[in-house]
This record gives structure tokens, C-alpha cells and sequence, in this order.
């Protein structure tokens, strides 16, 4: 029997909605007063203006429909699902009503669906599908579900036929044209293909008498494929069309952007070239609009970690720095933390470059657009716009640095990014940029350095025995079993799937002021550090190996656990 809530008409549903948000702090009165103007000025449903307003994550929407209706949630990135469910349920149905069969037995049918009150979907089920007599829906988020039916029907895109069309084509000049000309519809494939990938960058690399084609995918470059050199210059020439590039020259970089859209997901292009002895090498930056802003909670911080962050947070001004290499997750974490406090009665205001992120409700500027301005010009702009919270994408220079601290000294809370390796080696970063430890303390609110590591593939990791070594360095015994890669066809042969942080946090109190004022010893800052409850980066990426999230491999990658922490 379906539960009571699933008879509801829409308006109804959509009141014990907008209460139950509300009443879990999902949302706020005014963020449900503007999406009710909006579905009545737009009439689509009350639940897809929340998403389109950026209002709540579609994780929290799934929390509260699963609450609402009484059905359970499900986490699609670890279900195994059944490949012989294909036959019975054919993939334009699956699509059509955007659901994923899960498992059948004994006429009880499961599946993934977004909208469980999409009650034409399961009609349709019960009455279509041969053997049917009960319909269960389990609930996850619309990107999941996508996201899932990609890889369990796969997709047909056909780069290597596409491929055999460019090289068979008669002329340089004909496949030059036309946006149905081959190469037009190579460029498009590899875009669809990298996006539905979740690739980050694609490169398109000549090698002399070839072309290699590769994605970075969880942080790792992988080949797709090569072709010919001869049909590269047909290719540079439609990706620099699109992306709006001088396609006369060839002799000096260039940088162009172009927005693609691939379902109803919209994503930045950003694109680079670069001259080279072998022709023009060329990068694309693939940033998706349409992603879901990340919790904390998601993030895959630790708890302890998540507590010490959120302790920080509550400091009314401040300065609040996150330290990594570049593409460790540093803008993404920031925006977690901004989406964490963020409330209509706070005036938010980001200085960027580029703008990877486009929220609702927050003033961000692009600070490489026509080159209006810099990072500290920007700041004192800012300044004069009555802001409570600034984001500044990087402190890069003296000058950013200065405005970023007085922004802290005067009532602000600013959040930041640096280049150090740990949290402690922020602070003589920070000195080297022209601040001193006497403008630092009081003025810190929390350091957090962070890298990313790939998860483990859950279908295909296996535990074995440490060697000697390998036990030295995660500082236990040798009799002990950790997790180590393997390959499937899930993760598609890397033994990886989706990638996690690992992080340490120094949050700054009166004792460790005092410390930034009384010592330069790096030592006696992490001794007390420690006994405060932090955790060096490395004794974290040891327990996320130990625990089976990720292997130390990997970790090994990010973090030299080699060195005395």
C-alpha cells in the first residue's frame, strides 16, 4: 500500500514540503516566499524551483521527500544493480520517466526515481511491464539517477566511427565546413563524452605523425585514443571557432571559453592553446554550471574535522585560508563552508578567476574579465559594498594579502586560498606576503590544508596482507590487511571511483595566538596544535587507508609519508 502522503494533490504536497523544509532549516521564509512567486510565475513544480534557485541541494530534497512520502533514499554511487533487468526494461522507458530498475523478484519490481510522486511512471510500470504486480520506488537525486542509467545502458557516441569519418573525408577544405561536417561532430562527441565522464580537462596533444587524445579523470590523465596528425589542424580550427579564438593565429596562446550543454546540464568550456614544435596544443577546462553545491557533511571530511570547521565558522570576523595544490578541491571546500553560513540576512561578495561556481543570492566577480581589475583592487572595491563575507580566490601577492587582512581586522569574515604544503607552513607563507605575526594573531580564524585521493572501487577492492615497508609507513603492524586496488568493469579497469579529501584543520584560539606572537618554532605550534585535537595531514591519509576509502598508492601520490610529520 502506498503510503498516505503519495495521494496527495500538488498544492498539498507542496505545503508539507515547504514545512518540512523549513522546520529542518532547509530553507529559509524569504528563500520560500521567492520560490512560490517563482512557481506561480513560471508553473513548474515546487520542488524544481527550489533546484533551479540553488535554494537546497538536491540531496536535501531527497531527505525530504523521502520523509514526506515514507519511502526509503538510495545511494546510487554504491548499489550494484542487476545487468539482466535491460532486457525487461528498455532503456527509452527508463529515460522517458527518468527511474533505474534496481532488482525484481516475485512480481516486486525496484526502482531509483527522483520524483516518487510521479505516479504516471508507476502506472505505467505496473501495467507495462509483464510480471509486475507491485512497484517499489526508492529515492536519489535526478543527477544520480542520470548519472546511473549512463553507465548501466551506456551511450553510443561513436568517437572512433567519427574518427574513420574524418580521415576518410576527400578534402581538408570539406571537412573544414559546416557544422555537420565530420570534425564539427567529433568536437561535440569528445565534449559529450568527457562531460558525461566527469572528465576536468580534456588535451588534445600532437605528437609528431599523430594526435593523443586524453582526459583527467579523478585527478588522473588517462588516453582515450589517437588519430592521425594530418585531420588535427580541421579539429584546432572548429574548437577554436566555438570557443571564439583567433584561428589565424597558431604562433601564440590563446585562451577562449564557450558554454555546451549536454542534456540539461550546462557547462563552461574554458580553452587554452599553446604553440609547440609538433602544432598547437590545446586544453579544455570543463566546469559544470549545473553541479550541485557540496555540504560539508559530503565533502568526506572526518567528523572530528567537520567539528573543528564549523567551530571556526562561528566566529563573527576573521580570516580563513585553505592550503593545496592546484585542483585539490580548494574552491569547492570554500564554497561548502559559504553555503554552510550563508542566510538571507548576510551580504556575501566573491572576487574569482575564473567563476567556477554560480550561486544564487551572492555578488561574484570575475577578476580576469577585460582585466578590469586585480585581487587586491577588488577588495577594496568590496570593501565599499557593506559585505559581511568576502571570498577572495587566491592570495597571490603582498597587496591581496594586506586588503585580505584588513578585510579580517575590520568586522569581515574573508575566506582565501594559499600554496603551502600543511596548514603550518601558511603562516611563514603569509609573513613572506608582508603580514606579520603580530597582524595574524587574532585575525586567523582556521588553516586547512587538504588533497584529493580517489576512492576505492567498493565492487573490486580486496584486502591483503601489509609488506614490512608498507606497514612502516602506515605505522602498524605487518600482520595487518589493508585494501588495495583491482579493476572492474564499474570503474572501468582503474580500481577507482570518485574521488575524496583528506584534510587537516588548525583553528586558531587565544593559546595559539599568543604562540604566533611568542614563537616561530614550528614544532612547539604543533605540539600544542595536537593536544587541542589536531591532526596532521599524513596520520589522516593513514587512517583513510586503514579504514578501505582509498589505497595507499594513492595516498602516496598526494602526501610523502616518507618524512618525519
Amino acid at each position: 500500500m502506498a503510503p498516505e502522503a503519495f495521494q496527495q494533490s500538488n498544492v498539498s504536497f507542496s505545503q508539507t514540503l515547504a514545512s518540512l523544509l523549513l522546520e529542518k532549516g532547509f530553507l529559509s521564509s524569504d528563500q520560500l516566499d521567492i520560490a512560490l512567486k517563482e512557481q506561480r510565475l513560471r508553473k513548474i513544480p515546487f520542488e524544481d524551483c527550489l533546484l533551479n534557485l540553488g535554494f537546497i541541494s538536491e540531496g536535501a530534497l531527497a531527505e525530504a521527500l523521502s520523509i514526506t512520502s515514507g519511502y526509503a533514499k538510495i545511494c546510487l554511487k554504491s548499489t550494484l544493480l542487476d545487468p539482466s533487468l535491460r532486457t525487461l526494461i528498455p532503456e527509452d522507458m527508463a529515460r522517458s520517466f527518468c527511474f533505474l530498475p534496481l532488482s525484481f523478484e516475485e512480481g516486486l519490481l525496484r526502482i531509483a526515481i527522483s520524483d516518487v510522486y510521479n505516479l504516471p511512471a508507476l502506472d505505467h510500470l505496473r501495467h507495462k511491464i509483464s510480471g509486475v504486480q507491485e512497484v517499489i520506488p526508492l529515492i536519489a537525486p535526478e543527477s544520480d539517477v542520470h548519472d546511473a542509467l549512463d553507465r548501466y545502458y551506456g551511450y553510443d557516441l561513436s568517437i572512433q566511427g567519427l574518427l574513420k569519418e574524418v580521415e576518410a573525408s576527400p578534402s581538408s577544405k570539406e571537412i573544414k565546413d559546416g557544422l555537420e561536417s565530420s570534425p564539427s561532430r567529433l568536437v561535440n562527441a569528445i565534449l559529450v563524452d568527457a562531460i558525461k565522464l566527469k572528465a576536468s580537462d580534456i588535451h588534445f596533444e600532437p605528437e609528431g605523425s599523430f594526435m593523443r587524445l586524453r582526459y583527467r579523470l579523478d585527478g588522473i590523465l588517462s588516453q582515450i585514443c589517437t588519430f592521425h596528425s594530418s585531420y588535427w589542424p580541421a579539429i584546432c580550427v572548429r574548437l577554436k571557432v566555438m570557443a571564439e579564438m583567433n584561428i589565424a593565429e597558431s604562433r601564440r596562446p590563446q585562451n577562449g571559453r564557450m558554454t555546451f550543454t549536454v542534456g540539461a546540464r550546462e557547462v563552461d568550456l574554458r580553452v587554452a592553446s599553446h604553440p609547440t614544435i609538433y602544432g598547437e596544443n590545446v586544453v579544455i577546462r570543463i566546469l559544470d554550471k549545473s553541479r550541485s553545491l557540496m555540504t560539508l557533511d559530503e565533502l568526506g571530511y572526518s567528523e572530528n574535522l567537520i567539528s573543528q570547521i564549523k567551530t571556526a565558522l562561528r566566529r563573527p570576523d576573521g580570516m580563513l585560508i585553505i592550503t593545496g595544490p592546484t585542483g585539490c578541491g580548494k574552491t569547492t571546500s570554500l564554497y561548502s563552508m559559504l553555503s554552510h553560513i550563508s542566510t538571507p540576512h548576510i551580504n556575501i561578495m566573491t572576487l574569482e578567476e575564473p567563476v567556477e561556481y554560480q550561486l544564487p543570492l551572492i555578488r561574484q566577480s570575475d577578476v580576469r574579465d577585460e582585466g578590469r581589475m586585480n585581487f587586491a583592487e577588488g577588495v577594496r572595491s568590496i570593501l565599499r559594498q557593506d559585505p559581511d563575507i568576502i571570498l577572495i580566490g587566491e592570495i597571490r601577492d603582498s597587496g591581496t594579502a594586506q586588503m585580505a587582512l584588513r578585510a579580517a581586522m575590520t568586522g569581515h569574515q574573508v575566506f582565501s586560498t594559499l600554496h603551502t604544503n600543511d596548514a603550518l607552513g601558511a603562516i611563514p607563507r603569509l609573513v613572506d606576503l608582508g603580514l606579520t605575526r603580530a597582524m595574524l594573531a587574532g585575525s586567523l580564524m582556521g588553516i586547512i590544508a587538504q588533497r584529493l585521493v580517489r576512492k576505492l572501487c567498493f565492487s573490486c577492492k580486496r584486502e591483503r596482507k601489509s609488506t614490512p615497508e608498507e606497514a612502516n609507513l602506515l605505522k602498524m603492524s605487518s600482520q595487518k590487511s589493508f585494501f588495495v586496488s583491482q579493476g572492474c568493469s564499474l570503474c572501468r579497469g582503474t580500481g577507482y571511483q570518485g574521488r575524496l579529501a583528506i584534510a587537516e584543520s588548525l583553528v586558531f584560539d587565544g593559546e595559539l595566538d599568543e604562540l604566533l606572537l611568542t614563537t616561530s618554532s614550528r614544532l612547539h605550534l604543533l605540539q600544542v596544535a595536537q593536544k587541542k585535537g589536531f591532526t596532521p595531514l599524513k596520520d589522516e591519509a593513514r587512517r583513510r587507508v586503514l579504514k578501505g576509502d582509498t589505497s595507499l598508492e594513492e595516498v602516496l601520490r598526494a602526501v610523502d609519508l616518507r618524512e618525519p610529520t
